[in-house]
Parts: C-alpha cells; structure tokens; sequence
C-alpha cells in the first residue's frame, strides 16, 4: 500500500455538473494559501489532490463551497480482500482503547456490496485489535467513524473526515451582483448569496463608527470564500436612527438606494437583498422588488427557504456573540413601508470610502487602519 495521503474532496450534489468550476477553485484558494500541490484529478464523482501538506490543504479547501466533505485518506484497489486488510490495518491504527466505531463503506462496487466489506472489516478488527477493547457502534452511536469511498477502480481508506461547506462552487452562475453587510441579518444573507453560486461585490453601510469594528470582523469571516487573493470593500455611513422598527426599515430602504447606485455604477445586473418573508411583510418585500425592477436591475433573495438554519449559519461565520441581536431584528414587527428623503440618500453615497485588502491573517486591522486614513 503506498503511504501517500490524498486530500479527497466531495462535490455536493448540486456541484457534481459543475466539477471543472470546483476544481479551478480548488487551485485557487490553494495557490491563495501558499499550498503546494503535484496533482489535482478527477477519479469518478470525487476530486483528489495529491498535495505537499494535506492537512493545511484540506483546512484551505474547507473554506469554498460546493463541497460536502472532504477527507484526508489513502488509495488502494478496489478489491474486496485488500480493503478489509486496509481498513483493518490503517483504520483500527485510529481507534484508541475502549472506542466504539462504526465502518461504513459507500461508492461503486464490483462482485461485492459495500455492506459486505463493512461486515467483513468489522469482523477483522475486533479479532485482530481485541487488545483495544474497540467494539462496534451504530449509525446512531459511535466513537469513531472509520469511512472508506469506492470508485471504479480505486478505495480511498479515510483517515480524517470533515464536513464540507455545502452549496455549489463560487461563481459558477457566471454572474455578479452587489450585496451588503450592515448586520447579522444581511452577513448571513451575504453568505448565502456567496453559497448561491455568485460572485458578489460587497459593501457595508453602518450608521455609528462603533458598529465598524464588528462588521469588519464579520466581513473577515465571509471574504476568504471568495476565493480571491484581494478584494474591494466600499463602506457607507448612513445616518439614520437605530432604534426601533421604522427606523430599520427606513435604514433598509436606504441601503437598497446604496446598491441600485453601485449596480448602476459597476454595471451588475442582480441586487442581492437580505429580505426573508419568515421576517418581514411580503408588502415591504414586494415594495422593496418592485423598486430594483423600476432601476432595470434584478433581486435575489438568499434568504428565501433559510429558517432556523441561518442561526447555524451565523454561528458558522462567528456571530455567536450577537445571536440575540439576530433574535432582535427577527422579532421586529412593523408592516409599514416607509420612504427615504433624496437627500438622505445622496449623503450617504458621499460618504463612500474604498478599502482594497489582500486576504490573510490581518484582515481586521488592515480594514479598520485604511478607513481611519481615509477620515
């Protein structure tokens, strides 16, 4: 058996008929992280990269979308007698004493059921590491998951797996649109639109200073899924009451005027808005529509189907901390549709203030330094 680990990457379902797309990412956000690879091929519905460090490789490709998970595992045939004494030996190298674990073998098989294998290797181990007190678990309960993927030709033996970030590969609609970050609500929604397959241009709109630190910190969570070495950040000050429901969505309106004018200026055809209808009227969003279809421009909703989920998905880009602040904004009640004076408008867009970053461990002090030369 060779000792070569391999980074195995599993495109989601929705990614498996964009497989190029996620691949010339996959070199991307490696060549980003300064990861050195030999080769990056195609074996069957799975991606494997024979890279110089898998475990920095397989944490810089966990940052993309269109990946269900990914693995750091080793390449044997597809036979079934070399699989059984693969993962006996290399999977029962993982089990510490006393563990329960589960192996579970999936893929194409040939003269044999995945299900035979994970009897006969279950069966093997317990004889072979009686040592370790290792016994079997369950689907439901189980120390350790000991995974092996089968293709036409090749078993691919898992020695760590991880979730993966779900979704389809970056900019695999081939088109760009405008969004903003001004709280958890539109970071989430930010997140989606990215998970959506689009190549967003981001700005923020904050009304105090004191929510800048935040944001920026917010923001660092959700650029290096862009898959891009540097990227341009327009922030916008808009000066309007924070309190209250009115005020928020008066706030709102006028972020939606902020968008039109960058998707005019930058010549985007979509506007991504941070409006669900688990949280808002479908008056003020069909207002909100109506608005961006009047400037020749087309909305997208992200957050259309997101329930519950996007609390998960605010803990994922690190707003554990303002989760009641979510809470807050979800629970506003107000049917109203208010309108924003020309001249609110045209302040904010004067206030505009571009930072350029190049993606990497001070992302957060970069930002907050560029806007404070800018003042």
């Amino acid at each position: 058996m060779s000792e070569v680990s391999y980074v195995v990457v599993f495109p989601t379902i929705f990614s498996k008929n964009k497989i190029p797309q996620l691949i010339l990412n996959i070199k991307k956000i490696l060549k980003i992280r300064n990861q050195e690879f030999q080769s990056i091929k195609r074996d069957g519905d799975v991606i494997l990269i024979h890279s110089g460090d898998p475990v920095f490789s397989s944490s810089a490709i966990n940052l993309i979308f269109g990946v269900e998970k990914v693995a750091i595992a080793r390449q044997v045939k597809n036979d079934f007698k070399i699989m059984v004494s693969e993962i006996t030996s290399l999977g029962g190298n993982l089990l510490l004493k006393g563990e329960k674990f589960l192996v579970k073998v999936e893929g194409t098989s040939k003269g044999f059921f995945p299900k035979d294998v994970e009897i006969a290797a279950t069966s093997s181990i317990i004889e072979k590491k009686s040592n370790l007190g290792a016994r079997p678990g369950t689907e439901e309960n189980y120390d350790k998951l000991l995974y092996t993927y089968l293709t036409k030709n090749n078993a691919y033996i898992c020695i760590f797996i991880d979730k993966g970030q779900g979704g389809i590969s970056f900019n695999s609609q081939k088109q760009n649109t405008v969004c903003c970050i001004y709280d958890e609500l539109s970071a989430v929604s930010c997140f989606e639109t990215i998970k959506q397959g689009f190549d967003p241009k981001i700005i923020v709109c904050y009304r105090k200073k004191s929510e800048l630190i935040n944001l920026v910190k917010t923001i660092n969570q959700i650029i290096p899924r862009l898959v891009k070495e540097k990227v341009s950040i327009d922030f916008f000050q808009v000066k309007i009451n924070p309190i209250g429901a009115k005020n928020y969505r008066i706030f709102i309106n006028l972020v939606i005027e902020v968008l039109l004018h960058e998707a005019k200026k930058n010549q985007l055809t979509y506007v991504s808005l941070a409006l669900s209808p688990l949280v808002f009227s479908q008056e003020f969003i069909e207002n909100s529509m109506k608005n961006i279809f009047q400037n020749n421009k087309l909305p997208i909703l992200p957050l259309n189907g997101v329930d519950t989920k996007m609390f998960d998905i605010a803990k994922e880009i690190g707003l554990e901390k303002q989760i009641e602040k979510l809470n807050k904004v979800i629970q506003m009640n107000s049917k109203e549709i208010p309108k924003n004076k020309e001249n609110d408008v045209k302040s904010a867009i004067k206030t505009k203030k571009t930072v350029r970053v190049k993606i990497g461990p001070n992302n957060v002090h970069d930002i907050l330094d560029s806007l404070e030369e800018n003042h």
